[in-house]
């Protein structure tokens, strides 16, 4: 899919689904606190079990948001 098709596809659901749209942002907030995270010089065990948390919640955000996606292009279709 065209980069720009899909950037539509992104903002036509964030603009309609308010389940998409819940899950970008979700995604967001998980994005900022791993960023501060990784920020850090040296994160302590407990830290880094977080970071790792964090990376797992945001990849499932991820397929979730393709998989409603995938469900919106086979409507259209």
């Amino acid at each position: 899919m065209e980069r720009n098709t899909l950037d539509d596809l992104r903002a036509h659901l964030m603009e309609t689904n308010e389940e998409f749209r819940g899950l970008v942002q979700r995604h967001s907030e998980y994005d900022r606190q791993l960023e501060a995270l990784e920020a850090r010089p040296h994160l302590s065990p407990q830290e880094q079990m977080e970071e790792v948390r964090l990376k797992k919640l945001k990849l499932r955000l991820k397929d979730q948001m393709e998989a409603i996606m995938s469900r919106y292009r086979a409507q259209v279709a």
